[in-house]
């Protein structure tokens, strides 16, 4: 395995960049999971906090301790702790700026789920024999955290994330992968801000320059 990216450590928590398709916690037929690699890679025993979906790269904050993971874990609860994605879609909004309101299923019960939006950038991927395919990229905040949650809800707007197989358009993405090289869900956690020493701090990632 490669080594994890640690973009910051302090005697408490690491910040780390995890990779597309590396789950997070280990379990029965689960491999390399980041919490056991992680723990290889630094030499200790590592503390989550928080969770990415599988297929979803960028920023994630692991403790090193377990007072530290009970204190991370109430800050980012508190939402002291704000967290930013990007995801690249295929599809259009309507509104280029909002919040999406509707209810997630989840173990036969619908819960309420709010996700806010800023569409940054669109753009069109040209086809020989075919209509071009709209683009957009959008920046995006959680109010709640259902599982899949900006997935589901991108999706059910038509304009569902670019790789996403599951939620997502197969079609479209046999299509980016062939043109363009998408290769695997074009979401990630690109920004996240954390108090630190009494005041905010922001670390980010160049998700541009991401492996596709």
């Amino acid at each position: 395995m490669n080594d994890i990216p640690i973009i910051y450590q302090n005697p408490e928590i690491f910040i780390i960049n995890k990779k597309s398709g590396m789950p997070v916690q280990g379990g029965e037929k689960i491999a390399h999971p980041l919490d056991e690699e992680l723990a290889k890679q630094v030499g200790q025993k590592v503390y989550l906090v928080h969770r990415l979906d599988k297929d979803t790269a960028g920023l994630m904050i692991v403790a090193k301790t377990p007072a530290a993971a009970s204190k991370w874990t109430k800050l980012i609860g508190s939402k002291e702790v704000k967290k930013e994605y990007i995801a690249v879609c295929a599809g259009s909004l309507k509104q280029k700026k909002g919040q999406i309101t509707e209810d997630i299923i989840q173990h036969g019960q619908s819960k309420k789920a709010v996700t806010h939006y800023q569409v940054e950038k669109e753009w069109q991927i040209e086809r020989e024999e075919d209509e071009p395919i709209q683009m957009c990229q959008i920046r995006l905040q959680l109010e709640t955290g259902r599982m899949h949650q900006i997935r589901i809800h991108l999706a059910k707007q038509g304009c569902p994330i670019a790789g996403d197989d599951q939620h997502g358009n197969f079609k479209i993405n046999k299509i980016l992968r062939k043109i363009v090289g998408i290769k695997h869900l074009q979401l990630f956690s690109a920004k996240l801000t954390i108090p630190l020493d009494g005041k905010d701090e922001s670390f980010q990632i160049d998700y541009s320059t991401y492996n596709r």
